[in-house]
């Protein structure tokens, strides 16, 4: 189990990389660090308990069970305040991508993020194509157009044109 959170952590840390400029927020990191740490807590729990087992030392068994019933309780206050803070959240996220996208030029680090974003994503927006139609790019262009990376991927000649949303 704990070589799984390991990699879960390591993953999510790793992939928080490609996302960075939508979560300026470098707490947002922190729950994979405390993954983590959680692993290696867990790994130095497991030990012990191997270690009482072996010895078939009483003492050793009710500490394992004292410190997995600790375990137990942290996530689930882990889970209740996930539960409770998922729209905050949301909406920080949702905020943070908004400024994100009303810099999107085409040309700076921004906009390569977008672009990645949504192609790997296979989504236009930040809850749909018609998000575009605010930003100052959109404008600016005056083609009545989203980017090319809100195309389907199974569309050959998509133009991003908003009068052909079903190529979105």
């Amino acid at each position: 189990a704990a070589a799984g959170l390991s990699y879960v952590g390591a993953y999510v840390i790793n992939t928080y990389k490609s996302y960075d400029n939508f979560l300026q927020d470098k707490y947002a990191v922190l729950p994979a660090v405390i993954i983590i740490c959680v692993a290696v807590v867990m790994f130095i729990i497991g030990l012990i308990g191997c270690c009482a087992t072996f010895r078939e030392s009483r003492v050793g068994l009710g500490l394992f069970l004292a410190i997995i019933l600790v375990i137990f309780i942290a996530e689930v206050s882990a889970f209740v305040l996930g539960f409770v803070y998922r729209e905050k959240v949301k909406t920080d996220v949702q905020g943070t991508m908004r400024s994100v996208f009303e810099k999107y030029d085409g040309k700076n680090p921004e906009s390569t993020v977008v672009d990645y974003l949504q192609e790997q994503l296979r989504c236009c927006g930040v809850k749909n194509y018609s998000d575009w139609t605010t930003t100052q790019w959109f404008n600016s262009t005056g083609n009545n157009s989203v980017p090319l990376s809100c195309c389907r991927r199974d569309t050959k000649n998509c133009t991003g044109r908003l009068d052909q949303p079903q190529e979105l």
